[in-house]
C-alpha cells in the first residue's frame, strides 16, 4: 500500500510537472504612455494647441521649424516584443532523472511615427501618422 501512495504521488507531482510557461516582461515604465495609432486618432485634432498635443502623446522626439517659421514635432516611436514559451516534462524528470525541454521563441518589431504640422499661431495644422509591424 506504502508503494502505490507514494507512486501515485509521485505521478500527481509529474503531472503537474508538466507546464507550459509563458515568459513575457513589460519591460515599459509605468510613467511612460504608450503611443497607439487609436491614441493618435482619438487625441489629436486640427486647431489644438501644443500644450494640449504634448498632454496627450508626451513629448516628441524631433522638433523642427520650416522656412516659413511654422514648427513640426515628430514621434517616432519603435517597440521590440519577444515571448518565449517552454514544455518540459516533470514525469519524464521523475521517472528517469533528467529533463525533456523544448520552447520557442518569438520577436515582433512595431513602428509608430506621427508628424504633427503647426501653423504660425502654434496651432495644429495638419497631422498624419505611420505604423508598421513585422
Amino acid at each position: 500500500m506504502k508503494t502505490f501512495v507514494v507512486f501515485a504521488g509521485l505521478l500527481i507531482l509529474g503531472l503537474i510537472g508538466c507546464t507550459t510557461v509563458d515568459h513575457r516582461s513589460n519591460l515599459h515604465s509605468v510613467k511612460e504612455q504608450e503611443m497607439t495609432v487609436g491614441k493618435v486618432q482619438k487625441e489629436i485634432r486640427v486647431g489644438m494647441s501644443g500644450a494640449q498635443v504634448a498632454e496627450a502623446l508626451g513629448s516628441p522626439n524631433i522638433v523642427t521649424k520650416d522656412e516659413g517659421g511654422d514648427d513640426t514635432w515628430v514621434y517616432d516611436k519603435i517597440a521590440t516584443e519577444a515571448s518565449y514559451s517552454e514544455n518540459s516534462s516533470g514525469l519524464f524528470i521523475i521517472l528517469y532523472g533528467s529533463s525533456s525541454r523544448s520552447g520557442a521563441a518569438a520577436t515582433t518589431q512595431k513602428t509608430l511615427t506621427v508628424v504633427i504640422k503647426f501653423d504660425a499661431s502654434s496651432k495644429v495644422k495638419s497631422f498624419s501618422y505611420h505604423a508598421s509591424t513585422f
